[in-house]
């Protein structure tokens, strides 16, 4: 019979750095869209994955010298390569023991089908149900999920990205993280170059007994700074796409910016309270798609973007605090940050007319 520490020695044998296992009873009060109970009723358990960010992926963009690293092995190795064949590993072991293995890998949300199809009766969502991860890996005690959002775990703090695995089998669950690793200390509010984690709008949860405080996340800000990085942090962005970058930091969803089209001749323009219409229909992603190639390449190479801002706030702030603060189990010999931390000045009009052309 298989047990609970032969999940967890196979998964880091396979080769996840972190293996928790949740009691599925822990979905209850879970919105439908996002109780996976719906997808195997008579589900036992939740497995979750961890799988550890280099933090020398993070180097070339402290030293802003080396971008291409993080989106590459940081994002699409992980969730395109690495952990689906951890997953498969894994779920082959679970049936092989007669019980259905359900795997959820980070990158099948890319269909966009979360509540997009019919409900198949009315006594079911929508489909697509799927997880929610971060809340997933609190449920199967692998961590918690710190104020800015992202995932944290006494190992590595936020510098994980998270898998799962659904099954009928029977497995003992771990407990609940109660001892905070998140202290509040707002480092990734004043580091965040989108201005996307507020520090006075919050919103509370409660999972096992243990409620959880978190920012409320300005989803406008983080994810087009996300991409392009802001006028200080990104070596990559034109005079124009500055502009439009800045006007989104400064006013977030009340940001008059409209984008209209997309392609080589997409534009922006002035428009009262637009940032709901272009951000429902993706025309930022597809405009910085067009408009910065080190964006474009990384999207079509690697289906991931270029992620220029390289989580300066939620991810490097918040690991730099918590290894000052000797919390977390994966330690170094040297400090994160060396030299003085860089900023660039806008960039000036016209500057990329003078680069090479792209590779790719």
């Amino acid at each position: 019979m298989i047990t609970a520490q032969d999940i967890k020695r196979l998964g880091r044998e396979f080769g996840a750095d972190l293996v928790g296992i949740g009691d599925m009873d822990r979905y209850e009060g879970a919105p439908a869209q996002m109780d996976p109970r719906y997808i195997l009723p008579e589900a036992r358990s939740m497995i979750g994955l961890g799988f550890r960010i280099h933090r020398g992926l993070l180097r070339g963009i402290e030293e802003g010298t080396y971008f291409g690293g993080y989106p590459q092995m940081g994002y699409a190795n992980i969730n395109d390569v690495f952990a689906p064949m951890v997953l498969r590993r894994l779920a082959n072991v679970i049936e092989d023991a007669g019980y259905e293995a359900v795997i959820f890998a980070n990158n099948s949300v890319r269909f966009g089908a979360l509540g997009r199809g019919r409900a198949v009766s009315p006594d079911r969502p929508r489909p697509d149900v799927f997880p929610h991860f971060r809340i997933s890996g609190t449920i199967c005690g692998m961590g918690e999920m710190g104020y800015s959002n992202l995932f944290l775990t006494p190992e590595f703090g936020p510098r994980q990205r998270l898998a799962f695995i659904m099954t009928d089998m029977p497995l003992d669950p771990d407990p609940v993280l109660m001892t905070p690793i998140c202290d509040k200390c707002m480092q990734c509010v004043k580091k965040c170059p989108g201005k996307a984690i507020p520090a006075d709008d919050r919103r509370t949860f409660t999972i096992c007994g243990r409620t959880f405080e978190i920012a409320r996340l300005d989803d406008i800000r983080c994810s087009a700074v996300f991409q392009a990085g802001s006028p200080e942090t990104s070596p990559f962005i034109s005079h124009e796409v500055a502009e439009v970058i800045q006007d989104l930091i400064e006013h977030g969803r009340e940001s008059k910016t409209a984008f209209t089209g997309s392609g080589p001749d997409a534009f922006w323009t002035r428009e009262q309270d637009a940032a709901s219409r272009y951000w429902t229909k993706g025309t930022i992603h597809d405009y910085l798609n067009d408009k910065v190639d080190f964006i474009r390449n990384g999207t079509h190479t690697f289906h991931h973007p270029g992620t220029i801002c390289g989580a300066r706030g939620c991810m490097q702030a918040c690991m730099m605090h918590l290894e000052e603060k000797g919390v977390l189990k994966n330690t170094f010999n040297s400090k994160f940050r060396r030299r003085p931390e860089w900023k660039l000045t806008p960039p000036p009009e016209g500057w990329e007319k003078e680069l090479p052309p792209s590779i790719i």
